[in-house]
């Protein structure tokens, strides 16, 4: 029998072991590496403006005796954003902030008053800095409460009587 050198007695072991190896599922040679490189873009707005909502305020019936209510405005704004809630006299002939009235039968009016708070001591009007309500905006609706009053001691004509008060938010 020939004497075979070193050289070829590793080169079958070193081939069967690679045919061992990849019928495990390792590749035999290490492919060379790639990439691919992309890009996309990242963006958000953050609106620039404020929103409001109110729910309307029912006293109910007024049988003379004072009559207490509540309303709540719902206000968004972007974080950061400070904002003032003004509440206008409403649409009665002569009404103002602090002397506010709904309109019935026959032009009749009933007094009543809207506050920031629950003694019903700080009027609420539509002067900024004065007598508004104010907030800082977080992006999430923020509550507010309109206290009412129609005072007592009133004589007024039978029948429905109604105002319309416009809420404006300054930011």
């Amino acid at each position: 029998m020939p004497t075979l050198h070193w050289r070829q007695r590793v080169r079958p072991a070193v081939a069967l072991a690679a045919i061992g190896l990849s019928c495990l599922g390792v590749p035999w040679a290490t492919a060379a590496a790639a990439t691919a490189v992309s890009t996309f873009a990242v963006s958000v707005t953050i609106p620039s403006l404020c929103l409001v909502s109110a729910a309307n305020l029912a006293f109910g019936a007024y049988t003379g005796a004072q009559v207490d209510a509540t309303s709540d405005i719902a206000v968004t704004c972007p974080p950061s954003t400070h904002f003032a809630i003004g509440l206008d006299s409403g649409t009665a002939p002569g009404a103002s902030v602090t002397t506010r009235q709904m309109t019935g039968p026959g032009g009749a009016v009933l007094a009543y008053a809207l506050y920031q708070n629950p003694a019903r001591t700080a009027n609420w009007g539509n002067t900024v800095g004065v007598d508004t309500n104010s907030g800082n905006g977080n992006g999430k609706p923020k509550s507010f409460t309109v206290y009412g009053r129609v005072r007592g001691g009133q004589s007024v004509t039978p029948g429905a009587y109604a105002d319309t008060i416009v809420v404006t938010v300054t930011y």
